[in-house]
């Protein structure tokens, strides 16, 4: 099973921007459904999580901002960004973790100008 991001963009500082993130194929197991982001010359940080429950968390820094949701029909996980900020501008990966693996897509970059 693949994950593949939607393409990320160039987008003015307030602006918005929706992710989303597919799957190829059914994963069982599934236990949550992650974004993460990773600045030049930064580490990779969790950004949003969505459990099977459908209990939502997001970093502080997002917090109020960014809204994680999915669409199991679909087998698809959304960020919708909102009043975006110079300081998300990075490469953002969904993952997936189940019971039994952990999938990571290719990572798309959203650029955010001041």
């Amino acid at each position: 099973v693949q994950l593949q991001a939607s393409r990320g963009g160039l987008v003015q500082a307030g602006g918005s921007l929706r992710l989303s993130c597919g799957a190829s194929g059914s994963i069982n197991g599934i236990k949550a459904r992650r974004w993460y982001r990773q600045a030049p010359g930064k580490e990779r940080e969790w950004v949003a999580s969505i459990l099977t429950s459908g209990l939502t968390n997001y970093a502080d820094s997002v917090k109020g901002r960014f809204t994680i949701s999915r669409d199991i029909a679909k087998k698809t996980v959304y960020l919708q960004m909102n009043n975006l900020e110079p300081e998300d501008t990075a490469v953002y990966f969904c993952n997936i973790v189940s019971v039994y693996n952990d999938y990571w897509g290719q990572g798309t970059q959203v650029t955010v100008s001041s």
